[in-house]
C-alpha cells in the first residue's frame, strides 16, 4: 500500500460516495484530507491559509469548474499541485490543463493505483541540488515539472524570457526527455542574415539562384524526427513567418527552387526575448503564427528574480571549468565573499554572464578560490573606495535571501520564519520592512 504518511491533501468533490470513498482510501494511507464538495466553499480556503500538499479537484463542480478554481489559486499566488479528475479526458483537454499550471489528470472511472501513483508523483520532495537540471529555484523546479509533463505531448514550444536566461538549455533539455536519440536542430534567426535565413531553413537545389552549385539541405530537413530550435523567431521577416506558419499547419515544405514537397515531423520549439504581443501590436510579429507558436508557452524568469539559483549556477560552471581543464592549477571553488557578492549584484545579461564572469575568473584568477574582485574586477577600485557600504550591500542581500529562503519554509507565516531564523518578531519585521520583503509573498 502506498504510503502518504502525513501529507496533507485538498479534495474537491461534489459527489458524496465518490468523496467518502476517496477521503478514505486516502486516510487510510496516512493522509491528512480536508474534503469540499463546492469550489468556491475550496477557494476561500485555500487562499486564506490552508495550504495542502496537494489538490484532487473534480472537474466538474455544481458551482464553478475546477479550471475556475485552478484560475482562482494562480491568481491568489498559489502553486499547489493540483490533479484532475475529469469523464471527458482527451488530448485537447490535457493541453489545456497542463498549460494553466496542472500537475497531472486521471480520467474516469479510474483504478485506485493509477490514481495514488499520479497523486504521490506529485508529492516528490524537493529536487535535490545534485539532481536540478535548471535550477534549484521553485521557479525552476516548476519549469522541469512542466517540460516533464509536455515533452511526450505533441505541439509546438514557446520559451520567453530575457536575453541569457537559458532558452536554449531549456529546449535541449526538453529534447533530453522528448526524443534524445534524435537530432536537436538549433537555428539563430538573428544571425542569419534574412537573404540567406529561407534557403538555411528550408534548404535549396542546385541552379536555385546565384551560387547554388548544389543541393542544400536545410535545417528543417536536417531535424528529422527530432527538435527545430528557431532561435529569436521574433527577428524572423514576416515574409518567413507566413512560411514559417504553413509549415507548421501542412507540415511540408519545398527547398527553394524545388517542385518536390518534403514532409516535416520535427517538433518546433520556439524562443525569444521580446514580449510577443507587443510584436504584434507593432506588427513585427504575426498573430496567427503567435498562436501557432504558443501552444505550450514557457516564460522563463530573470536571474535576479530567483537568487537560490545564482550559487547553485555558480558552484556548477566552477566545477564545470576545472573539469574541462583538468582542474589542477585551477581555483578549488568559489569563496563565500564571492557568493554573497554573486548575490548582491543584478545579472543583466542572466545566466550567460554569469558563466562567462566565472570562466574569465577561472581563467585569471591567482588564488585557491574565486573572491568578489576575480568575479567582478571593474570593481576593485570602487570597493576599496566605498568601504563599508559595499560590505553593507552583501550583507544586506545575505541577510534577504535568508529571511525568504525561512519564509518559504514556514508557509509565508512570519512568526514561524522569525523562530527559524532565531530573532523576534519585531526584529524580522523591521529587517523585512527595510529589505522590501513581504510576508507570504517574498
Amino acid at each position: 500500500m502506498q504510503s502518504l504518511d502525513g501529507r496533507s491533501i485538498g479534495l474537491i468533490e461534489d459527489d458524496t460516495l465518490m468523496g467518502e470513498s476517496l477521503s478514505e482510501s486516502l486516510e487510510l494511507r496516512g493522509a491528512q484530507v480536508r474534503w469540499w464538495q463546492s469550489g468556491r466553499e475550496a477557494l476561500d480556503d485555500l487562499c486564506n491559509g490552508f495550504g495542502p500538499d496537494a489538490l484532487v479537484c473534480d472537474m466538474r463542480l455544481p458551482d464553478i469548474s475546477g479550471e475556475q478554481v485552478m484560475e482562482g489559486l494562480r491568481k491568489h499566488g498559489n502553486n499547489v499541485p493540483i490533479l484532475f479528475m475529469t469523464a471527458f479526458g482527451n488530448i485537447d483537454q490535457a493541453v489545456r490543463l497542463i498549460r494553466g499550471g496542472a500537475g497531472d489528470y486521471v480520467t474516469k472511472p479510474f483504478d485506485m493505483p493509477l490514481f495514488l501513483d499520479r497523486l504521490t508523483s506529485l508529492l516528490t520532495p524537493q529536487t535535490r541540488s545534485e539532481d536540478a537540471v535548471l535550477g534549484i529555484s521553485q521557479a525552476m523546479r516548476d519549469a522541469e515539472k512542466y517540460i516533464a509533463r509536455i515533452a511526450p505531448l505533441p505541439g509546438t514550444v514557446l520559451i520567453t524570457g530575457e536575453t541569457g536566461v537559458g532558452k536554449e538549455v531549456t529546449a535541449r533539455y526538453l529534447h533530453s526527455l522528448a526524443c534524445p536519440a534524435a537530432p536537436f536542430v538549433a537555428v539563430n534567426c538573428a544571425a542569419i542574415p534574412p537573404d540567406l535565413l529561407e534557403s538555411e531553413l528550408f534548404g535549396h537545389e542546385r541552379g536555385a539562384f546565384t551560387g547554388a552549385n548544389s543541393r542544400h539541405l536545410g535545417y528543417a530537413e536536417r531535424a528529422g524526427n527530432g527538435v527545430l530550435f528557431l532561435d529569436e523567431v521574433g527577428e524572423m521577416p514576416l515574409v518567413l513567418q507566413v512560411k514559417l506558419l504553413r509549415l507548421i499547419e501542412e507540415r511540408s515544405f519545398h527547398r527553394v527552387g524545388g517542385e518536390v514537397l518534403i514532409p516535416f515531423s520535427a517538433r518546433i520549439v520556439a524562443a525569444t526575448n521580446k514580449d510577443p504581443e507587443q510584436a504584434i501590436a507593432d506588427g513585427t510579429f504575426r498573430e496567427d503564427l503567435f498562436y501557432r507558436l504558443d501552444t505550450f508557452p514557457l516564460e522563463l524568469a530573470p536571474l535576479r528574480d530567483r537568487p537560490e539559483d545564482i550559487g547553485w549556477l555558480l558552484d556548477r560552471f566552477v566545477a564545470a571549468g576545472r573539469q574541462s581543464a583538468g582542474g589542477s592549477s585551477l581555483p578549488k571553488g568559489a569563496s563565500a565573499l564571492a557568493h554573497d557578492a554573486a548575490l548582491a549584484h543584478e545579472w543583466p545579461g542572466n545566466v550567460r554572464e554569469l558563466r562567462n564572469r566565472v570562466e574569465r575568473a577561472m581563467a585569471l584568477a591567482t588564488g585557491e578560490w574565486l573572491q568578489p574582485a576575480d568575479l567582478f574586477p571593474n570593481r576593485r577600485g570602487a570597493a576599496r573606495s566605498a568601504g563599508q557600504g559595499a560590505l553593507s550591500s552583501i550583507r544586506d542581500a545575505a541577510e534577504k535571501r535568508a529571511i525568504v529562503s525561512a519564509l518559504k519554509d514556514s508557509g509565508g507565516r512570519a512568526p514561524e520564519a522569525a523562530r527559524l531564523l532565531g530573532v523576534s518578531r519585531t526584529t524580522l519585521w523591521e529587517k523585512m520592512r527595510r529589505l522590501q520583503v513581504g510576508e507570504g509573498n517574498p
